[in-house]
């Protein structure tokens, strides 16, 4: 199984046995994908079940922020109306309680897992500047390598703040550029310069290195990861 629906819980047959089942084969293809180190978009979905089931257990509101970006707001309030009818069932909610009780240990030990190697993937990777870094950094360019520094993926960013429930949200996008062949003769300041030349609408732009000290795979883990944590760089100097 390689995803695990969103109304999963809902979906189908509401039985023990059988949701267990289905579980259990999905958590095999987590495990089997963080044995490899790579870590989304599983670590993510964990994250989504794990909170909509204590949503359902405490009998609380899902939380729309927690799903999926693709899931629609028509697709939330229908899943969130299922919900809702299933825990005013008695019949069904007493069997819904078995299923989650049983599921919750289950998906935060794979969390657990999970949080485990992110921390370490994340650890291993280093964020410097590259030139001289202007005030204005919530646009540039973002260059991601791993060793041994052969080639480096550049990419044009962009950070949102914006402000939701008295908290402050930050998103970051990125748009892939190129990949550059790296040597002695063309270092990470060169391909800077050569991007000011090619792209006249940013004539000073920041651009940052995120170098990773560990090869990981790329799309399932280290971009990912290393996102984040440019995200975390960028709000601390403002």
């Amino acid at each position: 199984m390689d995803r695990l629906s969103n109304d999963w819980l809902t979906q189908g047959l509401i039985d023990f046995e059988y949701k267990k089942y289905i579980l259990l084969a999905y958590l095999k293809t987590v495990k089997e994908s963080f044995g490899r180190v790579a870590l989304y978009p599983f670590l993510s979905d964990l994250v989504f079940h794990y909170q909509n089931l204590l949503a359902v257990k405490e009998n609380k509101a899902l939380i729309r922020e927690s799903f999926p970006k693709e899931l629609s707001l028509e697709e939330f309030k229908k899943l969130e109306l299922s919900y809702r009818e299933m825990i005013e069932d008695d019949s069904i909610m007493n069997e819904l309680t078995s299923i989650i009780e049983w599921a919750l240990p289950r998906f935060k030990n794979s969390l657990q897992e999970g949080s485990i190697i992110y921390e370490y993937v994340e650890s291993q990777c280093e964020i410097s500047p590259v030139g001289v870094t202007p005030l204005y950094a919530r646009e540039g360019y973002l260059f991601v390598t791993v060793p041994p520094e052969k080639e480096t993926n550049v990419y044009r960013y962009q950070l949102s703040i914006y402000e939701e429930q008295y908290e402050q949200l930050r998103s970051l996008n990125t748009e892939f550029i190129e990949t550059v062949p790296k040597s002695t003769v063309t270092p990470y300041e060169s391909i800077k310069v050569n991007l000011v030349k090619r792209f006249r609408e940013m004539p000073n732009p920041a651009t940052y290195l995120i170098l990773s000290r560990v090869k990981f795979p790329f799309v399932e883990t280290l971009m990912p990861v290393a996102k984040r944590l440019f995200v975390k760089h960028i709000s601390k100097i403002g």
